[in-house]
């Protein structure tokens, strides 16, 4: 008889190991991972290096990353937050980093360094390691009076006390998850790019910029905005994020785009990821305010082409672009510009309409919006509250965040908070 069986070999699983072990050394734990190696995703976070956690220690604050759960992790923030994360990891010598956006990284920039802490930290501990024993049933038995787990792994069968499900996004867990009576999110991607093609972004991929982005209303689809229409109250935006914007091969990425994939993962999905987004590659500024400047720049720079004259704070390959999508040629010079035509640079660079047709998932970093319904866990204890000694943590609830960090600090405390209710006899 095992007393704590976790299912997933990940993040959330190992962390709630560990715990489970420090705080009460005496109860067997097994960890029973579908494929041949564990802790794959942590491997891969951050381009290799793991993004552990994000500097933001306020639970109020934190919770304002995660379009899915906000409410529901305020409490567990509270008990275990960032700041504990930090410690967790420094106690067991590794130091970590605070990066100028706020994402926190081991000082030794490898995921190999969180990798083998854990390893080290299961070993030490004794929680035993099961790979290649992917689930293929789990079902609540009554032996001796008492409710027990058996779980059936394509291996053999395996009977425990209390379980713990961190299996992430897992289509097939979740399906056995619905035959217990729980409620099913359906998952759709969070963490996404934006394919576009365009003229305006074509053989300029790697430049980064701050932007603002709107997703737009699908009845604005059909006519193109003009300045006339800038104050119509049916312009409003889906979505609004500001960021940085990288431009890419195949059309733009960053945490500005980021950030509308995450926090438009149902709408965007119901989209079927065809959309328009409108930018302003200059949100500090308002179309008229930039007109007027480009009509000053207009009376400076007479004798200049407009082309080689970069008036605003954009980068140079991109304000080339804008300007030939304006329908100002190379040798036209700033006298002889219209006004008209600064209207339509204006436009370019405040209100620039793109159509997204498609998406592909963000580096390595698979996340989903989805999973077990929010109102059927207790969050102060991670425990279902359908069947008893049946816990949660990690990507397996429907809880995801944007990227930075903040998906990670979910496992941890999600883990950690089970871990807690899981180590009790």
């Amino acid at each position: 008889m095992i007393d704590v069986l976790i299912v997933g070999g990940g993040a959330a699983g190992f962390y709630a190991a560990i715990h489970v072990a420090e705080a009460n050394p005496e109860l067997k734990i097994v960890i029973l991972e579908r494929g041949k190696s564990v802790l794959s995703k942590v491997k891969v976070s951050g381009g290799g290096r793991c993004n552990v956690t994000h500097a933001e220690f306020d639970p109020s604050e934190l919770i304002k990353n995660y379009p899915r759960g906000e409410k529901e992790l305020l409490g567990p923030f509270h008990k275990y937050c960032s700041g504990d994360t930090v410690a967790f990891f420094e106690s067991r010598g590794i130091k970590l980093k605070i990066e100028a956006d706020g994402r926190m990284f081991p000082t030794s920039n490898s995921s190999q360094t969180i990798i083998d802490c854990f390893l080290g930290e299961i070993k030490r501990l004794g929680v035993q390691v099961l790979k290649h024993s992917s689930v293929v049933g789990i079902s609540s038995i009554k032996e001796e009076g008492k409710h027990i787990w058996e779980v059936n792994s394509v291996k053999k069968t395996y009977y425990a006390k209390k379980l713990l499900i961190a299996t992430g996004s897992n289509p097939k867990i979740w399906k056995m998850l619905a035959h217990l009576g729980h409620t099913i999110e359906p998952p759709v991607p969070s963490l996404f790019t934006f394919h576009i093609k365009d003229d305006r972004i074509k053989g300029i991929p790697g430049i980064s910029t701050f932007a603002k982005v709107d997703v737009l209303a699908k009845k604005e689809f059909q006519s193109k905005i003009t300045i006339k229409l800038q104050s119509k109250v049916g312009e409003k935006p889906l979505l609004s994020s500001d960021g940085p914007l990288l431009i890419t091969h195949w059309g733009m990425s960053g945490p500005a785009i980021l950030k509308l994939s995450a926090w438009g993962a149902k709408l965007l999905s119901e989209f079927n990821y065809k959309f328009k987004i409108r930018i302003n590659w200059l949100p500090e500024y308002h179309i008229d305010a930039v007109l007027d400047l480009l009509l000053e720049i207009k009376n400076v720079e007479a004798k200049r082409t407009v082309l080689r004259t970069k008036a605003v704070d954009v980068p140079r390959r991109l304000w080339t672009n804008l300007v030939r999508a304006s329908g100002i040629s190379e040798d036209l010079k700033w006298a002889d510009v219209t006004k008209e035509q600064l209207k339509l640079l204006s436009d370019q660079l405040t209100r620039c309409e793109f159509k997204v047709d498609g998406k592909s998932t963000f580096k390595e970093e698979f996340v989903t919006a989805g999973g077990v319904d929010l109102t059927e866990i207790n969050f102060k204890t991670l425990e279902s509250k359908i069947h008893r000694n049946l816990f949660f943590a990690g990507e397996v609830i429907n809880i995801d965040a944007i990227t930075g960090g903040f998906n990670f600090q979910n496992a941890w405390t999600t883990g950690y908070i089970a871990a807690q209710e899981l180590a009790k006899k």
